[in-house]
C-alpha cells in the first residue's frame, strides 16, 4: 500500500521572519520519534511510505502525494483544527485515517469526528493490525501493551534526514532523536505520563544507536526524548560514557531537578550534554520534583536558583519550566518569586505555561468535575497565550495581568542584555536572543486577550463561565490558523467533545509524589 505518515508540529502557516527562523531552526527539530517509528514499521511490513513533518515551512498537503492507501497524522492538541481538517481532505480521497501522537491519547473520542481510527498507544503489531484491516472504523485502539523498544537510529536515518535535513546533509546544526526510556517516577496532575510507570529501554538498544551515530555523524546533536531523563542514571550514563571522547555526540535532555546533583553534573560536563530542561513548575508546589523536599515559597527559590547556579558550571544551556495558575497559586507570590528567578539566573531561559486541562490527566478530571473548563473553546486553543478554564484564585482579566507581567520581565531589554552577560556563553546567548524576539509575540497577544476582557462584555462574560456562546474572536482566530482549510470545518464542529472523567480523581494527587 501507499501510505502517509506526518507529523504536524506546528498548527499554522509562519507569520514573520524571526517566526520563520525561529522555527526553521529551532522547532523544526521538535520531531517526534513515534511518527518515525511507524514510517519504518510500515517500510519494514512492506509498504511504500512517505513521511513528512509540518512546522509552518508550505502547505501540509503538498508534502506527500496526492494518492494514498493511508495516510498517519501525528498532532498536538494545539494543532487539532489542521489535523482535522487534513483528515476531512485525505477521507474525501478515500484514504484512511488514522490520529496518533498526544491529542489522540489525550482526546480519542472527538478525534473519531474526523478520523477513522484513533491511536493511544502503538507497537508494530498494532500498526500491522491496522494495515491489514483488523479494526472498523470509528475505533479508538490502543496495544494495550507497553513499548519496549522501537527502530534504531540507523533504521529511522531516512525520516530522521527528512525532518533534520539542513543544507542537503545533516549538519551539527541537526538533530537526531533518542530515546532510552519511557514513563515517569512522578504523579504530577498535570502531565500526561502521571500514570505511566518509568520502564529503561534495554541498554544495548542505546549502545547500539550511540556507536552508529559515532561511525557514522560524528558530532551530531541528539536530543533524549525520555520524559524524565537519567532516572537510571549510571546505567544510561554509563553508555553514553563507553562512546570515545572525541566521537560523542552533544546531547539536549529534559531531567528533574532532584536526579541533577553531586557528581552527575560533571559526568553530564564530560559527556557533552549541552542543554537541560527541569521543571520547577510552581513554588508552592511539586516541590519533590525540583529536589527540595517539602520546601515552599521564598525558601524554594533560594534553594533552586542555588541549584541552577551549580548545574550550570558543567551544563552551558539551562531552562526551567513553570506553571502559573495551579491550585497552589495565590496572590502576588507566585509572580514576584518567578521574577526574582529570572533576574537571579538569567542564563537560564524561562517557559510560563497556562495550566491546560489534557485528557488523561487528573488536573482534567477535577478541572471537568468542578465545571473549570470552557466547554465550547476548540481544543486548538489549548496552549498558552489562551485560558480554556476558569483559574481557582484568579479572575481571568487579573489573571492576564499578571502572566503579561510575567513575560513582560522575561522579554525586556534588561534580560535580553542579562543573556550576554559573563556567566553566559554565546551560542546560547543568540539563541535565547531568538526566543525572546519570538515571545514578544506572545506578550503581544497576551495584551490582546487582555484587552479583550476589559472591553468586551461577551468575551469576559464567556472567561468567567457565564456562558458557553464561543466568542467571535475566537471563531475568526480558528480559521486565520486554517487559512484555506478554514471552509472544511463548520462552526459547530468546533465545539469539541469532552473525554468523560476517568478514575484518576479519585487516585491522584495534585502534588508530584
Amino acid at each position: 500500500m501507499k501510505i502517509g505518515v506526518i507529523e504536524l508540529i506546528e498548527d499554522t502557516a509562519s507569520k514573520s521572519w524571526t517566526d520563520r527562523i525561529y522555527r526553521a531552526f529551532f522547532k523544526k527539530y521538535h520531531a517526534s520519534i513515534t511518527p518515525q517509528a511507524v514510517s519504518v514499521w510500515c517500510r519494514q511490513l512492506g509498504h511504500q511510505v512517505w513521511y513528512a513533518t509540518y512546522y509552518g515551512q508550505r502547505d501540509p498537503v503538498r508534502l506527500l502525494p496526492d494518492e494514498l492507501d493511508v495516510v498517519f497524522v501525528a498532532s498536538y492538541t494545539q494543532a487539532s483544527a489542521l489535523a482535522y481538517a487534513l483528515a476531512k481532505v485525505y477521507r474525501m480521497r478515500k484514504t484512511l485515517t488514522v490520529i496518533g501522537g498526544p491529542h489522540a491519547k489525550a482526546f480519542p473520542r472527538d478525534c473519531l469526528r474526523f478520523f477513522d481510527l484513533a491511536v493511544k498507544d502503538c507497537d508494530k503489531t498494532l500498526i500491522d493490525d491496522i494495515l491489514r484491516g483488523q479494526f472498523d472504523r470509528h475505533t479508538v485502539i490502543t496495544s494495550g501493551r507497553p513499548l519496549r523498544e522501537i527502530p534504531s537510529a540507523e533504521e529511522r536515518m531516512p525520516e530522521i534526514i527528512a525532518a533534520s535535513l539542513v543544507g542537503g546533509r545533516l549538519r551539527r546544526l541537526s538533530v537526531v532523536p533518542l530515546l532510552s526510556s519511557v514513563g515517569c517516577p512522578y504523579s504530577c496532575d498535570f502531565c500526561v505520563d502521571w500514570n505511566n510507570p518509568y520502564v529503561l529501554f534495554p541498554p544495548e538498544l542505546l549502545e547500539a544507536d550511540l556507536q552508529y551515530l559515532s561511525r557514522n555523524w560524528p558530532g551530531v546533536m541528539v536530543t533524549y526524548h525520555d520524559p524524565n531523563f537519567g532516572v537510571k542514571f549510571d546505567q544510561v550514563l554509563g553508555i553514553v560514557e563507553e562512546i570515545p571522547k572525541e566521537k560523542r555526540s552533544p546531547y539536549i535532555i529534559e531531567s528533574s531537578l532532584s536526579i541533577l546533583r553531586g557528581t552527575k553534573l560533571r559526568r553530564l560536563r564530560d559527556t557533552r550534554c549541552l542543554f537541560i530542561a527541569p521543571g520547577v513548575e510552581s513554588w508552592n508546589n511539586y516541590s519533590n520534583k525540583a529536589g527540595v523536599g517539602a520546601t515552599v515559597g521564598k525558601a524554594k527559590l533560594t534553594q533552586v536558583v542555588e541549584h541552577f547556579r551549580e548545574i550550570r558550571q558543567y551544563v552551558p544551556g539551562l531552562q526551567a519550566n513553570f506553571l502559573f495558575g495551579t491550585d497552589a497559586d495565590q496572590g502576588e507570590e507566585p509572580i514576584e518569586l518567578t521574577k526574582e528567578f529570572m533576574r537571579a539566573v538569567p542564563f537560564v531561559w524561562p517557559t510560563i505555561n497556562i495550566p491546560t486541562p489534557f485528557g488523561n490527566t487528573p488536573l482534567y478530571d477535577r478541572a471537568l468535575t468542578n465545571g473549570q473548563i470552557l466547554q465550547s473553546m476548540p481544543f486548538s486553543f489549548y496552549y498558552t497565550p489562551y485560558l480554556v478554564t476558569t483559574m481557582p484564585h484568579y479572575p481571568p482579566l487579573e489573571y492576564y495581568d499578571k502572566l503579561i507581567d510575567l513575560y513582560s520581565t522575561m522579554t525586556s531589554n534588561v534580560m535580553l542584555r542579562g543573556r550576554f552577560g559573563k556567566e553566559s556563553t554565546l551560542g546560547f546567548s543568540l539563541l535565547n536572543a531568538l526566543r525572546t524576539f519570538a515571545m514578544r509575540q506572545d506578550l503581544a497577544a497576551l495584551r490582546l486577550l487582555r484587552q479583550m476582557l476589559a472591553t468586551d462584555p461577551k468575551f469576559l462574560a464567556f472567561h468567567e463561565g457565564r456562558t458557553r456562546s464561543l466568542p467571535e474572536f475566537y471563531h475568526r482566530r480558528y480559521e486565520q490558523k486554517l487559512g484555506r482549510y478554514a471552509n472544511l470545518i463548520s462552526r459547530d464542529e468546533r465545539t469539541p467533545e469532552l473525554e468523560k472523567p476517568a478514575s484518576s480523581l479519585a487516585s491522584a494527587s495534585p502534588v508530584a509524589t
